[in-house]
């Protein structure tokens, strides 16, 4: 979990500013500082950054929004309120928390447009972007069974159990504590004096202890006992336990609206963009590639089976068919690489020993098809030929004289080879 940059901004813009850094679980990282906003953007990269804004400069309500109104809450709540506040409602920026369940009423953060553009320009120009902006008031802790009040400097912050807190000047902190004790339920009587109801814990700096003890410890019986925790350094520290759990929804942000800052996913894309367009590129350059590459080997195929066509009608004349030519050749050349009795060399080797006994012959043509051996033969005469004929059926071949006929000073004539049945 990433440290947070807690920045605590003065109710001037323009004036100093106090932060430290903590992290998700709100332990001290690096203590607090105090100085111009540009010295705290040193310490703002790699963390989250929050600002805290006075609690007195926020005012916390509630407005009746109805459930099921057809209209937004952040168009209804201006005009809800707008009877509650002084200020003429076009100035101020409302910000809602989240409503409770089958709850009419929208918690709302108002505050002065003008303040706040004012603090978010000071952080724009130290290099700060804040993720939120929450009053003092929505980050004083939260107690489920006791009350809480926290007193710095000129302000009093009063928390009650399940109540939006409350920011009233110090100088009224009787009337402040009072609102911490607990309401009577719907037809109670109010006594004249009412009893002590829940405990106190007060968070107080030592000055502020020092010269308000004597007003809190005659308030000690009006509550069911008060703890008193000194603040040595601050409320910012106080403030940095509650941080996490005030982005995770439990206050107001009061970065809202026209003052929202830029989404996740919008920055996220923005620190990707560049990423982005060259992974486009890559994978577009990759299918064009992949497209060039199967063109071309779409093309060396056609190429490879015209060639496979040619040479299958060139090695078996006769054959018309060149459909799945090269299971046809491979079937034909095992055919020609077959036995002794049946083979070419077989036969060719019977020719040789034929030709040896029969005189003078000349091949003129050759071609073996269907275990048989086809020759064209050129002798002196008939004889010749019928002698080769004789000796290659005495030595166990089938050999038929085909035909022939006198060219020239020769004859010549075909012979058929095979083996004998």
């Amino acid at each position: 979990m990433a440290d947070w940059l807690l920045i605590r901004l003065a109710r001037d813009p323009a004036a100093d500013a106090s932060w430290l850094v903590a992290d998700g679980a709100g332990r001290i990282v690096a203590r607090e500082q105090h100085g111009a906003l540009a010295e705290a953007s040193a310490l703002a990269s790699g963390r989250r950054v929050c600002a805290v804004a006075p609690a007195s400069d926020v005012v916390l309500t509630e407005a009746d929004v109805p459930l099921k109104s057809g209209i937004r809450a952040q168009q209804v709540v201006p005009f809800a309120l707008e009877e509650q506040l002084a200020d003429d409602v076009e100035s101020l920026h409302f910000a809602l928390g989240r409503r409770t369940a089958d709850s009419p009423r929208v918690p709302v953060a108002v505050i002065s447009r003008t303040l706040l553009e004012g603090w978010l320009g000071a952080l724009a120009t130290a290099g700060l972007k804040p993720e939120a902006v929450f009053a003092e008031s929505e980050l004083a802790p939260i107690n489920p069974g006791q009350a809480v009040a926290v007193l710095e400097g000129d302000d009093a912050i009063v928390r009650a159990p399940g109540a939006l807190p409350v920011t009233m000047p110090i100088a009224a902190l009787p009337e402040a504590l009072q609102l911490a004790r607990p309401s009577p339920a719907d037809g109670e009587v109010i006594a004249a004096e009412p009893p002590g109801g829940r405990g106190l814990v007060l968070y107080t700096g030592a000055a502020e202890w020092h010269r308000h003890a004597r007003i809190v410890e005659s308030l000690r019986d009006r509550f069911d006992g008060i703890k008193v925790q000194l603040l040595t350094e601050g409320p910012l520290p106080l403030y940095a336990q509650r941080v996490t759990a005030a982005t995770a929804g439990g206050a107001i942000n009061l970065l809202q609206g026209p003052y929202a800052p830029a989404s996740s996913l919008a920055s996220g894309w923005r620190v990707w963009r560049v990423a982005a367009v060259l992974l486009v590129a890559l994978v577009a350059l990759h299918a064009a590639g992949s497209a060039t590459e199967l063109y071309s080997l779409s093309r060396a195929e056609r190429s490879v089976n015209v060639a496979i066509e040619q040479t299958f009608r060139a090695a078996m004349p006769g054959e018309h068919n060149a459909i799945d030519a090269q299971r046809r050749m491979a079937q034909r050349l095992a055919s020609l690489r077959g036995g002794e009795s049946s083979g070419l060399l077989a036969a060719l080797g019977a020719l040789a020993e034929a030709r040896a006994s029969s005189g003078d012959t000349a091949i003129r043509a050759l071609q073996f098809r269907d275990g048989a051996l086809h020759l064209v033969l050129a002798a002196p005469n008939a004889e010749s030929l019928d002698r080769l004929s004789q000796s290659l059926r005495a030595h166990g071949w089938q050999a038929d004289l085909t035909s022939g006929n006198t060219t020239g000073s020769h004859y010549e004539g075909r012979i058929d080879i095979r083996p004998r049945a």
